[in-house]
């Protein structure tokens, strides 16, 4: 396959995997979809978990990829594919995409361990599953803990997982838009015209 093939599909695939982050995280914002838990603070604690404020899905999954999608999609553009410098800077983009996704994905696994904050039976806002002896990921009878917000800990832990989702498929494609443009640059592609 022709490598500047190769970089347009990526550059395309990897579109809807940084919206999908950037849309995830700004709904983590809005727990309950109320602005109210983004604005308050109680107890010297955020009723947001701290990884949302990260924003590993807006900067990490959706702006370092985004912007090195362009780049590899472009690429990949007809007369773009034996342009071995272009394909150089592809390497370069794909690099800085890995790190966005390896920060997304952290961020999201991070968040996914330590649990939601919520408001508890007492109405303290606290994280009550973070030095929980067992996993609340497996154990759906712990979810009731957490009163506030509404489903809290389904809405956690469907937002975080499509952030690491998207963010493993991020990795993987900018990982083989690394290898595609060192291999690229190296040595050339496509050196026939295709027939139309």
């Amino acid at each position: 396959m022709c490598t500047g093939k190769c970089s347009k599909f990526i550059g395309i695939s990897l579109y809807p995997l940084a919206l999908l982050s950037i849309v995830c995280n700004i709904f983590l914002f809005f727990p309950d979809l109320q602005t109210i838990y983004s604005q308050q603070e109680a107890e010297g604690l955020y009723r947001l978990a701290d990884e949302i404020k990260y924003m590993g899905g807006i900067v990490g999954g959706g702006i370092l990829v985004l912007i090195p999608a362009i780049h590899i999609h472009s690429t990949g553009r007809q007369g773009c594919c034996a342009n071995r410098c272009g394909m150089f800077l592809s390497v370069i983009f794909a690099a800085a995409g890995v790190a966005g996704a390896l920060y997304s994905g952290i961020i999201a696994v991070v968040g996914l361990i330590r649990g939601p904050v919520c408001s508890v039976e007492d109405g303290t806002w606290s994280r009550p599953f973070l030095n929980s002896t067992t996993s609340y990921l497996g154990d759906s009878d712990l979810w009731n803990i957490c009163k506030e917000p509404e489903n809290i800990v389904e809405f956690h832990i469907g937002l975080f997982s499509a952030l690491l989702v998207a963010a493993c498929l991020e990795l993987l494609l900018c990982g083989i838009q690394v290898l595609n443009g060192l291999f690229g640059c190296i040595c050339g592609s496509c050196s026939h015209k295709e027939v139309a």
